[in-house]
């Protein structure tokens, strides 16, 4: 049966989001979040299973949110090297947007329990797909060599990507991160490339 929707579940995604970034998981109680999302305790288990339901909840919508978001972008773009730039650029941009989803993402997700760890891998997979056609394009196109290993430069973009917002994260997001997409892209994109580029 598919989780029941609407303008009171959208109001819960987005206050959990505010309140778990504000007091970490841990410490964010389902009153809490009920009370920023300005309904009664009770109406939160008519969405919601529990707290950690909500946590899968909101990370399944804002990613679902994310990919669309990225796949939109790359629909029209022909050329590869930008494919990987705009994916690279709309990962900083949508979490430079939204410092609390970028704390909860970064933070507050890598902090839970392992079936909770097992539910997150399980949403990731949309992402890592849209990463996986993008590399599987290069290789079509000769950009990247035929036996380019996947899921070991899947690892890498999408280890690097994280590893700079989490980095941005927890220096309290003192400076810019969408300008560092040129650079990283470079990067990524020459390593990738290697000898069929030379």
């Amino acid at each position: 049966m598919g989780k029941k929707r609407g303008q009171k579940y959208e109001q819960i995604i987005d206050a959990a989001v505010k309140v778990i970034a504000e007091n970490g998981y841990h410490n964010s109680q389902v009153s809490k979040i009920a009370k920023e999302a300005g309904v009664a305790d009770g109406t939160i288990y008519l969405y919601f299973k529990n707290k950690e339901d909500i946590l899968i909840s909101l990370f399944e919508e804002k990613m679902g949110n994310f990919v669309e978001i990225i796949k939109d972008k790359l629909t029209d773009e022909r050329s590869t090297e930008r494919k990987l730039l705009i994916l690279i650029e709309m990962h900083f941009k949508q979490l430079e947007m939204d410092h609390d989803l970028a704390i909860v993402t970064q933070l507050e997700l890598r902090q839970s329990n392992i079936s909770l760890r097992h539910k997150v891998n399980e949403v990731l997979k949309g992402y890592l797909s849209l990463i996986d056609s993008v590399l599987k394009e290069g290789i079509e196109t000769g950009i990247f060599a035929e036996d380019l290993d996947l899921r070991m430069a899947r690892q890498i973009i999408f280890g690097a990507i994280d590893e700079v917002v989490t980095n941005w994260v927890m220096k309290d997001h003192r400076y810019e991160l969408a300008p560092l997409a040129e650079s990283i892209h470079r990067m990524l994109f020459k390593g990738l490339a290697g000898s069929n580029q030379v």
